[in-house]
């Protein structure tokens, strides 16, 4: 098994399901809604393909305001299905997303439901899910640490917003790395 730090080219951030209505619900949102737009900053900066989804739109409504504004020209397609690579959409995208990626990064709700269901298709796949822990929640404290218990003995990689947005950029002095200060100070 060879370990090696992840480089952007080898990443799809897949954004799971922030929904304003569910939001209302979920442990420690307002951290949950910080992370994710670092991490889509992080995506953007990098140049590294971002891919999102909704659990049944019509019923629970668009994103919260603070990401709906940042999905312009991100795939977002509407499931019913827990595993979002089981969606037939989200697995097209998936499909067309470059050889070099082999790293979904998730971020989300919920962690005990749609995320740890995503990184099992995920690795089913044969892709790494790595799962940012302060990005994503349940609705109840324990959901959600027994989700991230549950994904690490699964093979998922979980670890904070800052250490893959660190990893991901490399070094410090960059162009990249200028940019994305804003967003990590």
């Amino acid at each position: 098994m060879t370990i090696s730090l992840l480089q952007s080219k080898q990443c799809c951030l897949h954004i799971i399901d922030p929904q304003q209505s569910l939001m209302a619900h979920i442990h420690e949102a307002d951290r949950v809604i910080a992370n994710i737009v670092r991490l889509m900053e992080c995506a953007r900066i990098l140049k590294m393909p971002i891919l999102a989804n909704t659990q049944y739109k019509k019923g629970l409504g668009p994103y919260v305001p603070e990401l709906e504004g940042m999905m312009v020209g991100v795939p977002r397609p509407d499931k019913t299905e827990f595993n979002a690579l089981a969606n037939m959409e989200t697995r097209a995208q998936v499909n067309k997303l470059p050889d070099s990626v082999t790293t979904l990064i998730l971020a989300g709700v919920e962690t005990h439901i749609c995320i740890y269901q995503t990184a099992m298709g995920a690795l089913e796949q044969g892709l790494t899910p790595w799962v940012v822990a302060d990005a994503v929640s349940s609705r109840t404290r324990a959901n959600y640490e027994l989700g991230l218990a549950r994904l690490t003995a699964a093979g998922a990689i979980v670890g904070p917003a800052e250490m893959i947005i660190y990893e991901l950029l490399g070094r410090a002095g960059t162009p990249e790395f200028k940019a994305m200060l804003p967003y990590i100070v």
